[in-house]
This record gives structure tokens, C-alpha cells and sequence, in this order.
């Protein structure tokens, strides 16, 4: 038995309401079960009832067992003095009030339709991989996608936490901001997070500063990112790396404490080296990036942001001191797709959100136009009857995955409750 369970049976009053005794035998009547917050302090505010011929407003806390309110050092919280009933599934011992008097108990287990515990225990049973994998498929439709739709919308919440916390650290500039993102999306799962750092060591205004000649910037991100050897050969790597000791020693840059940049498992195409060069690029060719961004509406648009390649040396190099057949790189669309679902859109959204204004509405429009990701997570949904269909649905079940089923939240995930109530 699990508080959760406890909470979603008074929730949504899935007991039998009449002849209610507390433990101690007082006739109890439930007038109004109270607000289910999920905020510090007793589950349920301003819940109403009779005990007797007394009628009480305040609060309801629930647990599993009654000695749950010391295990959770209750009795020393002021927040839990306005408790007016204690609801438990076995009551094992009786609660105090600071005055010494007893706190009313509904023993909930007396109560419960065994059907309601027959679906609670046919959903959390241990399953292979999330707790309704058996279900999940016959959920209706409607109460899927309001599902999904809210899931989209809680991990951009999620996404924005951590752009607040880059504007923070970029003095409130929203142009480095979006400088970090991109450079973070730009190394992909492996080298997200060294890029990142990479990053975060340039102040933003050298990109504005030395973003005239594309080799400064060349020479910044690969400098940074250790990707010059002891002793490069050809002429551009001796230059580049020239260029980069010099900037340096400049304007006084601190090399990055980061992991290895990896090439392993990656096509050349998707190698450090070629995404750090069209991010120079990119750089060198744009101005006010983030304005242009908020102003991209369609899927068109936001393609429009990235129509460069590479500069010349890297048509014919993959890595330094390494020549290759020749080769223009531009950005693929599988590239730009995963842009804009990782930096464009959660930079979109958590400006607005800065502002207080409205979420954009073509937010949702512009996922609904891209392929869906592939990932095991996504497979393992298909395999199980959800099978996304864009780049929104993919987003959605992601969250899903992460924060609810993983955690075993599912008596707070809608799927989860239409279950139940099936």
C-alpha cells in the first residue's frame, strides 16, 4: 500500500461515504474532502466535516499508518495544527495534538471497494518495463493526447529551469544564452556537455567581437575544446592554433576543465570538429540571432537560421592535419529538426515565460511538423501500442518516461487514473 493510492481514493472519493465511524466509534459525515495542493504541509486544505454533532473546518493529512505522523516529525511542524482528521489505511497508534488531545482517525481500509483495490493492485504490479504497459494501449484517445499535450508544456517547464540558470550566469543576455544552448546541441549527447563548458568560458561579447573573421572563432572553439595537437602540420592548423594562443593570452581566457571531445561512434559528418566549424559558421554569417529566432514561426523559418556549411578548409578536412575528399556540409535536416526541438522552441517558451506573456501558440505547431526522434524510450512505447507520430508526441513521452514513470507516479498521471477508474 502506497500513500499515493490514499490520496487519489479521497481525491476523487472512491470510498463509501455513508455510516463513517472514526476509530473511535463517533458517527463521521464528509461535507467536503478538502483541496489536494501538493505543496508542504497537510495533503488536503479546507476540508469540511461533522464528527458527532460538531462540524470542523480545516485540514486533512493521510498515511499509510498513524505512527506515520512521528515518523514524519509532524507533531513538531506548525503547519499540521489545523489538522481536524487523520486519514489512515491501518491505525496502529493514536496521534496527539499539542494540547494533548486526540486527533479524529478514519480508518480508510474499512471503506474502500475491493474493485478500486483490485485495479490499484493490477496497475502497480511489477511489469517489465512501466507499470501499465499491459493498458496503456486501450486508453482513450482524448485522455492521451490532453495527457501528452500537458507533458510537451511540463518539460519545456523543465528545459526553462535550466536557461534561467544560463541567463543567470551570462549577466541576463540573452544572445549568449542562446549561444550556449546551441553550442550545447551543437556536441550532441556525447559532447553536449563539453561544449557547453566550452561556451560558457567565451564572454559573449568576443563572439560579437571577433565574429568578422570565421577563423577567430574556428580557432576560439577548437582552442577551447582541446582539439589542436602538440605540433600541427598543415599551414590552417598552425594558424588556427596561432590565432588561439594569441586570443589567449588577449583577453586573458582560462582553459576548460572538461572531458575528452569524443569522435567514437560518431559519422564523420556529426564529428566535433565539422560541428564546431558550423558553428563558427554560423556565427561569422549571423547577427542578432536571437531576434531572429523569436521571430520564426514556421518550421520554414527556423530552417532559414541555419542555411551555412562550413568554411573552405573543412570542405576538404574532417579532422586537422587529416585532408579529405571534398565535400560541402550543411547542415542536414535531421540536424536542424533536433535544434529546433532542443534550443529553438525552449528558448522561445522561456522567453515568453521571462516576460509574463502567453506561451506562443505555433510552439506546438512547429513539433507536430517534425519526424518523430528515435530512441529506445519511443521504441519500447511503440512496442507497447503508443506509437508517436512527431517530434511533440516523442517530447511527451520522454517526460512521461523520466518523471512519472520512472518514478512510479502513476496515481499522478492521468493515464495512470483513467486506468483506475476503467
Amino acid at each position: 500500500m502506497k500513500e499515493d493510492f490514499l490520496h487519489y481514493v479521497w481525491q476523487y472519493k472512491k470510498f463509501v461515504f455513508s455510516n463513517l465511524t472514526t476509530v473511535t466509534g463517533e458517527v463521521l459525515t464528509i461535507v467536503h474532502c478538502g483541496q489536494y495542493l501538493k505543496q508542504a504541509g497537510p495533503d488536503f486544505f479546507n476540508a469540511q466535516i461533522t464528527i458527532g454533532d460538531q462540524k470542523w473546518a480545516g485540514n486533512v493529512e493521510i498515511h499509510v499508518n498513524s505512527s506515520d505522523w512521528y515518523l514524519h516529525r509532524h507533531e513538531h511542524d506548525v503547519n499540521y495544527d489545523n489538522v481536524i482528521l487523520h486519514v489512515v489505511w491501518e491505525h496502529d497508534m493514536p496521534v496527539l495534538r499539542k494540547d494533548n488531545t486526540e486527533i479524529p482517525v478514519l480508518e480508510l481500509k474499512h471503506y474502500v471497494d475491493q474493485e478500486v483495490l483490485r485495479h490499484y493492485q493490477t496497475l502497480m504490479t511489477p511489469k517489465t518495463w512501466i507499470y501499465c504497459e499491459n493498458q496503456i494501449e486501450h486508453i482513450d484517445d482524448f485522455v492521451l493526447h490532453n495527457w501528452l499535450e500537458r507533458m510537451y508544456f511540463e518539460r519545456l517547464e523543465r528545459k526553462a529551469i535550466g536557461i534561467e540558470q544560463l541567463l543567470e550566469s551570462t549577466g541576463n543576455d540573452w544572445e549568449a544564452v542562446l549561444f550556449c544552448m546551441l553550442a550545447k546541441n551543437f556536441g550532441l549527447n556525447t559532447n553536449g556537455d563539453s561544449f557547453l563548458k566550452m561556451a560558457l568560458a567565451i564572454p559573449f561579447h568576443l563572439i560579437r567581437k571577433e565574429r568578422q573573421e570565421v577563423e577567430n572563432l574556428e580557432a576560439l572553439f577548437l582552442g577551447l575544446a582541446n582539439l589542436f595537437s602538440a605540433e600541427p602540420e598543415d599551414r590552417y592548423a598552425k594558424d588556427l592554433k596561432q590565432r588561439f594562443l594569441y586570443m589567449l593570452q588577449k583577453y586573458q581566457l582560462k582553459p576548460v576543465l572538461m572531458a575528452p571531445v569524443q569522435f567514437f561512434k560518431h559519422r564523420p559528418d556529426n564529428f566535433p570538429t565539422i560541428r564546431l566549424a558550423q558553428l563558427a559558421l554560423l556565427y561569422h554569417q549571423q547577427t542578432q540571432l536571437f531576434s531572429k529566432l523569436l521571430a520564426a514561426q514556421t518550421l520554414n523559418d527556423c530552417y532559414r537560421l541555419f542555411e551555412g556549411s562550413v568554411s573552405d578548409y573543412w570542405l576538404t578536412h574532417y579532422q586537422l592535419d587529416k585532408e579529405s575528399p571534398k565535400k560541402n556540409k550543411p547542415f542536414s535536416k535531421s540536424f536542424m529538426d533536433l535544434l529546433v526541438v532542443n534550443t529553438l522552441a525552449p528558448i522561445q517558451f522561456a522567453y515568453a515565460k521571462s516576460l509574463g506573456k502567453e506561451i506562443p501558440e505555433h510552439l506546438l505547431g512547429l513539433l507536430q511538423m517534425i519526424a518523430p526522434e528515435k530512441n529506445s524510450i519511443i521504441e519500447k512505447f511503440a512496442n507497447f501500442g503508443v506509437a508517436a507520430e512527431n517530434a511533440f508526441e516523442t517530447q511527451s513521452l520522454l517526460q512521461l518516461k523520466n518523471e512519472y514513470c520512472n518514478a512510479g507516479r502513476c496515481l499522478e498521471c492521468a493515464l495512470g487514473v483513467a486506468l483506475l477508474k476503467s
